[in-house]
Formats: C-alpha cells, structure tokens, sequence
C-alpha cells in the first residue's frame, strides 16, 4: 500500500501515488478487450444473448458483479467517521452539482441538435433522428453513481468527498431527472424507470458501503492498518481485471450493433466525447478558481463527465422502445464511458501541477 492510499484510507487527502506498469499501459489493454468483446459477441452470440438477459429492472446482474469487484477498494478506503468533515469540500460539492444538474443536460441537448440534428442529420436515418437526441439527452441527465469509485480511486481521489458527492446526486435525481428530461424532450410526462433507480442505488451504494465497511472494521481489529493495506494491494489487480472483463461484456453485448451500424455508432459518440471533455473540464476549472484540493477537484470533474447509463438505458426503453434510436444512443454511451473516462483520468493526473499552481 502506497503512502497516498494510507491517508486516503484514514481520509486524509495526499499526494497520488505513481501509476504501475499495469496502469500505465491500461489505455493498451483497454483497446485489446474492445476488440476481444467484439470478436467473441461475433464468435459466440449465444453465450452473450444469455448473460445480457440476465437483468432485473434493465440491471444486468453479471455487468452489477463486476462492478462490485471494481468498487470494493475504493468503498474499503472510506472511513465513515470522516464523513462530518465533507463540508470543508463545500468548494468541490458546489462546482460538481452545478455541472452536472446546471450545465450537463442543457450542453448535450445542444451538441445533438447541432450535430445530430444538423451536422450529421443527412448521414444518418431520417426517422430516427429525433429519438437519437432524446437518447443523449436522458444520458446527460442522469449522473454516474458506481463507476465513480473506480476513476476516483485510479486518481487516489478523496474517497469520503466521492462517496458523499455521489450520494448526494442520488438524491437530486429522484427529483430532477423526470422535470429536466421533460423540459428538454417537450414530454407532457415522463416515465421514470424507478425500480432501476432504486435498485441501482441499492445494489451499488448501499449494500457495497455496509459490506465494505463490516470488512474494513474486520480487518482492523484483526490486523490493524497493515492488515487493510494488504488487503487493498491484492484487490488492486482484481478491480482492474474486472474493469477490463466488463469492457468484454460491454462490447460482446453490443458487438452486432457495432458491425450492423459503425457509422451510427461513430456519428453519435461525437457529441458524448465532446460533452464528456468540456464538463469534466468545465468541473475541473470551476475547482481551480474555487481553491479545491486536487484530491478533490479529481473526483469532481470524473463525476461531472460520466453518466449512469443503466438508469438511462432503461427510461430510453420505457420510453421509446428497446430497438429506438434513443435507446441504441444511451447505449453508445455506455460503449464510450470506460475508454473515455480513463483518458480523462490521464488528463487529471498529468496535469496536477498546472491545478495546484492556479488553486494555490
């Protein structure tokens, strides 16, 4: 266990340790499952037609596994007893929520009518186009809860102000999704899927946080703190695995959509990349000005950039129907999520001493 993850397990920000060999070529093993999830969907379209139907409330159970694997180090890091002390990130809590509920939403709803309600509209089917952009738009309106803890805990972000900040976006949403998307989509009513809000929120705070915090209070009155730092450095290598193997599910589930229709596919990752960049650094930015820590303003610009696609994924079905064009756009969010966000965690990462010169 490095000196930063110590601290950060104590809740204390520190310096990021260096990133391993493993880490820093993970943009390599990234591209290798893509194509390997895509090969297999092609090779054995059975096998991944079974784990895909595998869900509860549009909640891939397998997928919610992985995730589990992926989450468990950062959640292991969190002592709870330094909750109380989140509010001396006020700083980082008010530039992500203004991002994500102020600026997200609005952003994507006008990247695609600009591109593909314009730009692209002749290259792509005409009597989809409309469904497209409301599919961006239930993707931008809905903030990522899980995957949060893994770019965090990649950037050895504050894991007390990741854990708060997410569920406090949690409880916006149960408010703001319905009347954001309404307002954005024209829709008299909008039907929430709320047996996959609440289960996602469940599966993937609730249950994970008491479990990991039963395991860390174990591990300490077992073996003290060299006892969780050991811990932690064996899971280390398994939340990356499994972050690696979910790519493989991600793109072997939609490995026929990929083949059928690339150029759809390229055409509606364009708007997501650029509004993934500009909020992540549009949060980023708002954080320097404001005088955020760097363990902070990290976590707060990956939470302002990502997107809890399961909850999007289910109000485009519910909404437009399984083969609808919004639905295959949440989707695309979905295939463009992980690569993205660890090039932003790269960004973060590199450029630590141009934040702390400006916060400072």
């Amino acid at each position: 266990m490095s000196a930063a993850q110590g601290a950060a397990s104590a809740g204390v920000p520190s310096k990021p340790a260096a990133m391993g060999t493993f880490e820093r070529f993970l943009t390599v093993w990234v591209l290798l499952c893509i194509g390997a999830g895509i090969l297999l969907g092609q090779l054995a379209p059975g096998v991944f037609h079974a784990i895909g139907a595998a869900t509860v409330a549009q909640v891939n159970l397998p997928v919610a596994a992985l995730i589990w694997l992926m989450i468990v180090p950062m959640l292991l890091k969190i002592d709870l007893g330094s909750l109380r002390e989140v509010g001396g990130h006020w700083r980082g809590i008010l530039a992500t929520v203004g991002v994500n509920w102020l600026v997200k939403p609005f952003s994507m709803a006008l990247l695609g009518w600009l591109f593909i309600g314009w730009l692209f509209r002749p290259l792509l089917p005409a009597e989809q186009v409309d469904s497209y952009i409301a599919g961006l738009i239930l993707l931008a309106a809905a903030p990522c809860t899980a995957m949060v803890f893994v770019w965090s805990n990649l950037l050895d972000g504050e894991p007390n102000f990741t854990l708060s900040q997410v569920a406090l976006n949690d409880l916006i949403m149960v408010v703001a999704f319905a009347p954001i998307v309404a307002l954005l989509l024209g829709l008299s009513s909008i039907t929430v899927p709320w047996d996959t809000l609440l289960l996602s929120v469940v599966l993937y705070i609730v249950v994970p946080v008491i479990a990991a915090q039963l395991w860390r209070a174990a591990l300490l009155r077992s073996g003290g703190p060299p006892a969780l730092a050991r811990t932690l450095a064996t899971l280390g290598p398994v939340s990356l695995c499994a972050l690696l193997l979910t790519l493989v599910l991600l793109f072997g589930l939609q490995g026929e959509q990929i083949v059928r229709q690339p150029t759809v596919i390229l055409l509606l990752a364009v708007p997501i990349l650029i509004q993934v960049y500009f909020n992540a650094g549009l949060a980023y930015w708002l954080n320097r000005r404001l005088g955020s820590d760097w363990c902070v303003a990290g976590p707060s610009a990956l939470i302002g950039a990502s997107n809890f696609f399961e909850l999007a994924v289910a109000a485009a079905i519910a909404l437009f129907g399984f083969q609808s064009g919004a639905a295959l756009a949440t989707v695309v969010g979905v295939l463009v999520e992980v690569p993205v966000m660890l090039s932003v965690v790269r960004i973060v990462r590199a450029s630590r001493g141009w934040y702390e010169r400006g916060a400072a």
